[in-house]
C-alpha cells in the first residue's frame, strides 16, 4: 500500500528544486522536481520525500481533517484497550 499526504510548501530552496513543506506541524525538506510549479502556500502530495501532484487548498484541509479524525479514533481504541478492566468474584 503506498501512502501520500497533502503538505503545505512552507518555502523554497534556492533553484527551487526542493523545497520544506509543513506535514500537520512537522516541517521537511522535499524534491519538487515533479511539480516545478509549486510556490510557497502551495498545496501538494507528497510521496517518499518527493512532491508528486498538487492539490487543491479546500481539498487538502477536508483531507487532513479526516486524518486527525481518524488519529483521534486510533488513540481512544489504544486507551480503551490499555485501560484496565474491573471483574467481580463471586
Amino acid at each position: 500500500m503506498c501512502l501520500a499526504l497533502p503538505a503545505r510548501v512552507v518555502s523554497l530552496t534556492e533553484g527551487d528544486t526542493d523545497a520544506v513543506v509543513d506535514l500537520g506541524g512537522v516541517r521537511k525538506r522535499i524534491s519538487i522536481a515533479l511539480v516545478p510549479h509549486a510556490r510557497e502556500g502551495d498545496y501538494v502530495i507528497v510521496h517518499v520525500g518527493h512532491a508528486i501532484g498538487m492539490i487543491d487548498p479546500e481539498e487538502a484541509e477536508r483531507t487532513l481533517a479526516l486524518f486527525g479524525e481518524l488519529a483521534a479514533l486510533d488513540a481512544a481504541d489504544a486507551a480503551a484497550v490499555a485501560a484496565p478492566t474491573s471483574t467481580t468474584g463471586a
